[in-house]
């Protein structure tokens, strides 16, 4: 048996564990021995909680051997996002107008969650400031970059966490998504991620970004998804917008195929310019769906690019977060999230609301369109992983972060789930993400096409 981990499974962890022939203090060392040695060329943590993390797989090894696990991810290795608050370690969201001082005394309720269950967080991951873009850098921890090729960025806004998942440095992790967040680095990064339900995980504090942010888990697999989803996605009642909802057995098998399944294929969503070798892997995985026994239709969902009621909202949540900086903590952002919170300022109460219209009106549109098709897929992302530290591709046509996600914020308008599945590798070998979109509150249908689809796309690991 090798003694490294780089592409072991929660699920397939918990088993050895069970049957004795692995110890959470052989996985907790070997992770952490490869944090040491990976995370310099990818600079995907903020901090690692080595001490801790040794002592409490301590503890969870004598609970195995005593038959005992306290709960479902017990001795399971995880990281959590900086944006989400974990009690004894910093988060301080790529800002340096945060405190390094604390106190950090409380968990959010996913952290909390997942503690109860047993995961040992063995660090936080990097994210841009206050989450506000597609890729990952910040002024406090400096850029991120993309295991597959470390000149190029791993997206964001979870991309310290889609790098640590893309090299196994731990086994589940946590990400959020107001516009891709989840999607795009796991697009990037060649992992398996989804932006569950709105609602389903709760959030506390709320984001700034109100009800686009989605909470979620970055892994290898979707079976290791649906795991962590089992539960992160537990009631909370600081909570203000979920209303505390019970979602559905998450561990659900998936059916043995997918005949009688209506699914909607849509290449562009029908104003999308999508570079032809990521087309071409789209084209082809798309092609796995029909030998599961699925109906698929080319068809465009019907709606026009919804960047404008995005960005009224986006905007205006960045001047929400901004609002209680003073001026010189404002002149010490990243000028690129001081410019958009500078332009939610203009944002008035009269477009703000109509925005909120423009975006129940989309809502029920794609709840209608999924009256006739269990799934929309398309491409995650219409780009390949572009220079790291830029916003924007350098030479091209686009000017804002938003400009190249155009798949994934509308799905966070209508709070749909949707994950992105490794499918392949473009023309410069880089990994390219195939994206599966379902009806509220449909989540399984997300994650058991995700495993049907796996036994066709096997997971990609970077090179060395």
């Amino acid at each position: 048996m090798a003694d490294t981990f780089e592409t072991l499974t929660a699920v397939g962890a918990l088993a050895r564990f069970g049957e004795g022939s692995l110890s959470p203090e052989t996985l907790i060392d070997d992770c952490l021995a490869r944090i040491e040695r990976d995370n310099p060329k990818v600079n995907a943590f903020t901090c690692v909680n080595d001490v801790e993390a040794r002592r409490l797989a301590a503890d969870s090894a004598r609970r195995w051997q005593a038959g005992t696990p306290c709960g479902t991810l017990d001795g399971i290795p995880i990281t959590i996002k900086d944006l989400t608050l974990t009690q004894g370690l910093p988060t301080r969201m790529g800002s340096t107008t945060t405190s390094a001082d604390g106190p950090w005394g409380v968990d959010a309720p996913i952290s909390r969650h997942l503690r109860n269950a047993g995961a040992i967080v063995i660090g936080k991951t990097t994210s841009p400031e206050f989450g506000w873009k597609g890729v990952t850098d910040n002024p406090l921890h400096g850029i991120t970059r993309n295991p597959w090729n470390t000149e190029l960025t791993p997206g964001g806004s979870s991309g310290g966490a889609g790098a640590a998942a893309a090299l196994n440095l731990g086994l589940l992790h946590q990400g959020s998504d107001a516009g891709g967040s989840i999607r795009i680095p796991c697009s990037f990064t060649g992992t398996f991620g989804i932006k569950p339900t709105f609602g389903w995980v709760p959030q506390w504090p709320a984001s700034a970004m109100s009800t686009l942010s989605h909470l979620g888990p970055m892994t290898r697999t979707a079976a290791d998804s649906a795991l962590m989803l089992s539960v992160m996605a537990q009631p909370d009642v600081r909570d203000g917008y979920s209303g505390n909802p019970l979602g559905p057995d998450w561990r659900t098998p998936p059916p043995a195929d997918l005949r009688g399944w209506r699914i909607a294929f849509s290449a562009d969503l029908g104003y999308v310019e999508v570079a032809p070798d990521i087309a071409q892997q789209v084209e082809e995985a798309v092609a796995h769906l029909e030998a599961l026994g699925a109906t698929v239709e080319r068809v465009d969902p019907g709606f026009s690019d919804p960047i404008k009621t995005f960005n009224t909202l986006w905007f205006a949540g960045a001047t929400q977060a901004i609002e209680k900086l003073n001026e010189q903590q404002q002149a010490a952002l990243d000028p690129g999230f001081l410019d958009i919170a500078r332009r939610g300022q203009d944002v008035s109460l009269s477009a703000y609301l109509a925005a909120r219209r423009e975006r129940s009106e989309l809502t029920a549109q794609m709840a209608a369109f999924h009256k006739r098709y269990n799934l929309l897929v398309t491409p995650t992302m219409p780009i390949a992983p572009f220079a790291a530290g830029h916003n924007v591709p350098p030479s091209g046509r686009y000017k804002d972060w938003m400009d190249w996600t155009t798949f994934s914020y509308p799905f966070n308008l209508t709070q749909q789930p949707a994950a992105s599945l490794p499918c392949g590798l473009d023309n410069q070998g880089l990994p390219v993400g195939l994206h599966l979109v379902a009806g509220k509150y449909q989540d399984l249908k997300v994650l058991h096409a995700a495993q049907l689809l796996e036994r066709y796309l096997p997971p990609l690991t970077p090179p060395n």
